[in-house]
């Protein structure tokens, strides 16, 4: 029996377009108010919105049940691969050198820097997160940068918090530009042209963040006195990544802003010290409204003892951190300390940038490619046939590309890493095993969040939600960039949402007299902003602080940040779709289609 192919339907609620979308939000209103207000865990409001979005795709927009469950089955393998397979094998290197003991020597490394937690906020979570975020992407420089700032004695949920913010002005250029080159082929603009577009966007935004999370450690104490290395940090990785996106490199981009920020702040501290160190407190759950600790510490102040408090994350951190206050580590131990991430890089430019390596994968299912796509394969998702009302078809492939996955060359550099650091095969097994344990709801978690986001996209329940926006007309260049934070949001990832709404961004440019290029620039530009809020991250992040069912408090914690840097940037997209700001606006070639 051949089933019939299911035609999308926009408008199915009076044939209206404004009906519809209060039909279709439903499942994110509910999602986040699961998460925000009632604090529910991230797998069970996932669970929860996903059985309404089945239930609305089914009763309200006519989706066969079976189709239906099978989008979401769609949504939850891409979920596990590409997504947690990258998380997976990110902690499992991370937890090698908590193995061997080498992450206590690369935590004493960075402290070196400064022991300031306000500059080490700075530089891990935003320069060398954005450089986990170039290689890597997908919630891996959140699960490590993460863990890190607690190794240096933030408390759990700050550190989160952190890194969660942080994450957001390299994210458009993320593994290896890959949003924007997504973006490239899901609207046919040149991504020279659009990675340029970005890089006017994106670093004007990388001022601020810096700022912020000096402000989420310290408060308006932690700003008064630590602005000149945020500034610095920010300044430095703004300069390179629009240097690097508009004329060097679109993929090395985040590369270079964030060795170039990192090696800015190295520099700048070396004749620059704050009038007064902060560290955190021991007590307390880093949970004060002003995000710093109260009691910030004088240079040469001994850190008071445990008040007796019962041992957890936070308490080995700070023993950690305390005793080692004066050790010394031999070269030998500093490299081993920093070969996996070494490795990682390697093996990722190798991967990326030598063509020979690289080679070219497959564009369409039953073709193959070279160099490390010669595996790679694109099947069509059994059983699901989807077609938008004009009869095209809607793309229902999945992706097997097992050795040039982001994971998956994350895992060869962990295979490498074991020879770089010393540790057996067995050890290494164990700690695969825990890792696995450490992230079972967070995989769980994304999985569920993505299958929840591909019922949206398949039934038309997102796209509906985004041609009401995009009837905005002229105004629409103020609200583009609320599609890609929302797309980001839902599904977690600045490609998904390219892929979702970048035509779209483009269709309603035309019809608007905007600029393509502007708008579907906006949608990758606005989408970095909701990934601080997506469910996945949350989990991710709440794994790997070992705080898993408390994502609604960090959802809290992040949403006023979320908003106050989307809306930001809906006013500079906005003006430069304007005579105001239009001279920043990349002017597309002639031939460009």
């Amino acid at each position: 029996m051949i089933l019939a192919d299911y035609r999308q339907n926009y408008s199915p609620v009076g044939d209206s377009l404004g009906l519809s979308s209060i039909i279709a939000i439903l499942p994110l209103l509910v999602l986040f108010v699961l998460l925000g207000v009632v604090r529910m865990k991230a797998w069970l409001a996932s669970l929860i919105s996903l059985v309404m979005a089945v239930t609305l795709a089914v009763a309200v927009y006519s989706m066969p049940l079976v189709d239906a469950l099978n989008s979401g089955l769609l949504g939850a393998a891409f979920g596990f691969f590409p997504i947690m397979w990258i998380v997976i094998n990110a902690i499992w290197i991370y937890n090698l050198t908590v193995e061997t003991g080498h992450f206590d020597v690369l935590r004493r490394s960075f402290a070196s820097i400064s022991d300031d937690q306000r500059v080490q906020a700075i530089l891990i979570a935003f320069s060398f997160g954005a450089l986990m975020e170039a290689l890597a992407g997908f919630g891996t420089p959140v699960a490590i940068s993460s863990v890190m700032l607690i190794a240096l004695g933030f408390q759990p949920l700050k550190a989160a918090t952190v890194a969660l913010v942080a994450n957001t002005a390299p994210v458009a250029f993320g593994a290896i530009a890959v949003p924007i080159t997504t973006l490239a082929g899901v609207t046919g603009l040149p991504v020279d042209d659009l990675g340029a577009m970005v890089g006017r966007q994106t670093p004007i935004l990388a001022l601020f963040v810096p700022l912020a999370l000096v402000f989420i450690v310290d408060g308006r104490r932690g700003l008064r006195q630590t602005w000149p290395p945020a500034v610095v940090c920010g300044v430095s990785f703004a300069v390179f990544q629009y240097l690097s996106s508009n004329f060097w490199s679109v993929p090395l981009a985040d590369i270079v802003a964030a060795l170039a920020s990192a090696l800015a702040v190295l520099g700048f501290t070396r004749v620059w010290r704050a009038e007064e160190t902060y560290r955190e407190s021991d007590d307390g759950d880093g949970l004060d409204a002003g995000g710093g600790s109260r009691r910030p510490r004088p240079p040469a102040a001994e850190p008071r003892p445990d008040g007796g408090e019962s041992v957890d994350i936070r308490v080995v951190a700070r023993a950690r951190a305390d005793s080692a206050r004066d050790t010394h580590d031999a070269p030998s131990a500093v490299f081993k300390a920093y070969a996996p991430y070494l490795a990682v890089i390697v093996v990722f430019v190798l991967a990326t940038r030598v063509p020979v390596i690289t080679g070219k994968a497959p564009t369409e299912v039953g073709a193959s490619g070279t160099g490390l796509e010669s595996v790679t394969r694109i099947v069509d998702w059994p059983g699901l046939h989807i077609v938008k009302p004009n009869g095209d078809a809607v793309a229902t492939t999945f992706k097997l590309n097992y050795l040039s996955a982001a994971g998956s060359l994350l895992l060869m550099a962990g295979l490498i890493s074991m020879v770089l650091i010393g540790i057996g095969p067995r050890r290494a097994l164990r700690a695969y095993g825990r890792t696995l344990d450490q992230l079972k709801f967070a995989v769980l978690t994304v999985m569920l969040v993505l299958a929840l986001g591909y019922i949206m996209n398949e039934s038309g329940e997102t796209t509906t939600l985004g041609l009401w926006v995009a009837g905005a007309g002229g105004a629409f260049a103020l609200l583009s960039p609320v599609l890609g934070w929302l797309g980001v949001a839902v599904t977690g990832s600045d490609t998904s949402s390219n892929s979702l709404f970048g035509a779209l961004q483009v269709t309603a440019a035309h019809q608007a007299g905007l600029s393509p290029t502007l708008m579907a620039a906006a949608n990758s530009s606005g989408g970095v902003l909701g990934k601080m809020i997506s469910p996945q991250n949350l989990a991710i992040a709440a794994a790997a602080v070992g705080f898993q069912g408390r994502e609604g408090l960090l959802f809290r914690r992040v949403i006023v940040w979320s908003v106050v840097f989307t809306a930001f940037m809906c006013a500079l997209v906005y003006l430069q779709s304007t005579p105001v700001l239009d001279w920043m606006v990349v002017r597309t070639s002639p031939a460009t289609p």
